[in-house]
């Protein structure tokens, strides 16, 4: 299988897979509250795993073999966290996070069919999807076995993330129908980031210490600016230590899966 072949097998399997998520809603949505939870701690854990005990090492080791300043592997990651804050306020100002009150939201048949919360989410999410899929190409451009870290994670943080999606949609009018084909063509944006990073390899190969650290920036954004906050917001008392224990989950299946991967 060729390396083009595995970038756009694993930036779709991990569009699709984070999509789990809001399917559930459409059909299960009592499970949505009761394991999403569940879900933002585990990837806060794969996220976080992936960044500091994959992708920056990797980006140490390529810049060293390279004979990269070290100094530009932190301005990358300077640039992933800031760059990503950035982005989010500007593109996804309509991106709002509802995974406390889904059932209320999604399915009391209140219906705003013309509100342009659920367009603009849709154009956020598409152009979420394409960055999510040039950081696939990215890491596999680098190691193959760390592309597929990376979809693992890119799937992590995409599966709570599609129950708010999915909320806001339905909670404005939107049909089931509409709502899934919608979100499954926004998901397919990966496979064209995917493709066109690795149509710009040559572009990219000389950055990738930088690429990498960037790529490390964004996931640790994602946890601790997107996700933490919710997992601490929605957490109760008795719940404390079912989040503690998945946030160890995810780092441990990213080191075995890790492991695994250097194995083979």
């Amino acid at each position: 299988m060729s390396i083009l072949t595995k970038i756009i097998f694993a930036s779709l399997i991990s569009g699709l897979l984070g999509l789990t998520g809001g399917i559930v809603l459409l059909f299960k949505h009592n499970w949505v509250r009761k394991f999403s939870l569940h879900l933002i701690s585990f990837a806060v854990g794969v996220l976080l795993a992936t960044a500091i005990l994959d992708l920056l090492p990797e980006a140490v080791e390529f810049a060293e073999q390279m004979d990269a300043h070290a100094e530009d592997l932190f301005i990358g990651l300077l640039v992933g966290i800031v760059g990503f804050f950035s982005m989010e306020r500007m593109i996804f100002k309509f991106h709002p996070h509802h995974h406390g009150d889904i059932d209320d939201l999604a399915l009391t048949g209140q219906s705003v069919h013309h509100h342009p919360a659920p367009t603009m989410l849709l154009i956020g999410d598409t152009i979420h999807n394409f960055i999510d899929g040039v950081l696939i190409a990215i890491t596999f451009i680098a190691n193959p076995g760390l592309g597929i870290l990376t979809a693992v994670a890119v799937a992590a943080h995409e599966l709570p993330q599609e129950f708010s999606d999915f909320s806001v949609m339905l909670s404005h009018g939107w049909s089931r129908r509409r709502v899934l084909w919608a979100n499954i063509l926004s998901a397919l944006a990966s496979v064209i980031g995917a493709i066109l990073a690795f149509a710009l390899r040559d572009l990219i190969i000389p950055f990738l210490p930088q690429l990498l650290s960037f790529t490390a920036g964004v996931f640790i954004y994602i946890a601790i600016a997107d996700l933490i906050p919710e997992v601490t917001h929605e957490s109760l008392r008795d719940k404390t230590l079912h989040v503690f224990a998945l946030l160890l989950l995810g780092i441990l299946s990213v080191l075995v899966l890790g492991f695994y991967l250097e194995a083979h």
